[in-house]
């Protein structure tokens, strides 16, 4: 069966940054590199039910440094 998708928008400029970060990677989109990004740290919140102050830093620094926060 295959997947379902969904569609999200982010800021043309997040987008074009991703963009330049995946050249000469193996993603073969900014949508392939998001999903894999969100897996992740949807992946690291499941495995552990509560999350500690540097755990929770470490997860803001990464969506910064991605720039979907400031």
């Amino acid at each position: 069966m295959a997947a379902e998708f969904r569609n999200i928008s982010i800021p043309t400029s997040l987008y074009e940054k991703i963009e330049e970060k995946i050249k000469g990677t193996n993603f073969s989109s900014v949508a392939s590199f998001v999903t894999y990004i969100l897996g992740k740290v949807v992946a690291e919140n499941d495995a552990t039910e509560t999350l500690s102050q540097e755990e929770e830093e470490q997860i803001k620094q990464k969506l910064q440094s991605l720039g979907y926060i400031e």
